[in-house]
Order: C-alpha cells, then structure tokens, then sequence
C-alpha cells in the first residue's frame, strides 16, 4: 500500500513539473469536436459581462513574454486565462493552443462578446488570441507597441492571420 501511495504521488509530481511548460498541439488545428472538460462550460450572461469588463479593465497593461501579471505584465494567453480565471474562478491553461484545444469553434458570423479569436502570428494556427468585444473589435496583449489594446478583427495584419473564433459557452 505504502509503495502504491509512493508511486502514485511521485506520478502526480512528475505531471506538475510537466504542466509548466506548455507545448504545441501535434496536429495543426484542434479537432472541431467538442472536448471540453464539463468544468469549462460556462453558461451565464453574467460571466460573459464578466469577462468583457475584466478584459477593458487590462487595457495599457505593459506587455510581457510569459506573464499572466497585471504588475509585471501580460502576453496574449496570459491575459485571457487571468481574466477568465477572475470572471469565474476557473482556470485555463496560460498556452494559446492548449485554450483552443478546450473551447467550441464557432462561425466567425456568430461571435459574442466573452469569445476567443485566435490568429497564426508565427507559423502556428494558434500562436495569438483575444477575446471578442463585439462589433469586429477584440482586446489582446501583442507585442507590438506592448501594452493590452483593443484591435479590430478586419485590420489588414489579424484579418489575413485569422485562425478561428472559438467559445467557452455553451
């Protein structure tokens, strides 16, 4: 029993040094398939407000490779999984890809505020992201210019880099 309880917390160590480090997905785009964990799914206009105002709150924060900081700063990923993290109290992966990977694609047509747009900035189909404000317009953390600002989705630069718009409700 007691080598069983060993192993069993050594595993568990080994996927929390593991959690850290984010990776790629294997294949280029997620499944469309909904593959979401049932602790994901929001349903509440609530969070979605929620999630809007807790983006607005962030704009001119500094830009930072890897933050999830309001102080130090934020990236793209890290912007989004601390918003939604305050919004609901659940957490998302700080990796781009990884939050696709957990989220429902929708038409580009059907996109509510609170949905995440993802764009292929660097040879990857899910190496950006924002979160949709409505009317064409979405709050990100690029870094160019480096602070979270408010872009619109047909700008020459994210309309030809569009990936796709994915959402967290159901």
């Amino acid at each position: 029993m007691k080598l069983t309880l060993l192993g069993l917390a050594f595993g568990l160590a080994m996927l929390a040094g593991c959690s850290t480090t984010p990776s790629a997905p294997t294949t280029p785009r997620p499944s469309v398939e909904d593959k979401r964990p049932a602790h994901l799914r929001f349903e509440d206009q609530q969070t979605a407000n929620e999630i809007v105002l807790q983006a607005m709150a962030l704009l001119e924060t500094n830009y930072q490779f890897g933050g999830r900081n309001p102080e130090a700063g934020l990236d793209c990923s890290g912007m989004v999984s601390l918003v939604v993290e305050k919004a609901s109290g659940r957490r998302l992966p700080h990796n781009a890809a990884q939050i696709a990977a957990q989220t429902r694609e929708v038409a580009r047509k059907e996109l509510k505020p609170a949905d995440l747009v993802f764009f292929n900035t660097s040879g990857k189909p899910y190496s950006h992201m924002g979160i949709y404000l409505g009317d064409g317009r979405f709050v990100h953390a690029p870094s160019t210019r480096g602070k979270v600002r408010i872009d619109r989705l047909d700008m020459a630069y994210y309309a030809q880099r569009f990936t796709s718009a994915r959402t967290l409700f159901d």
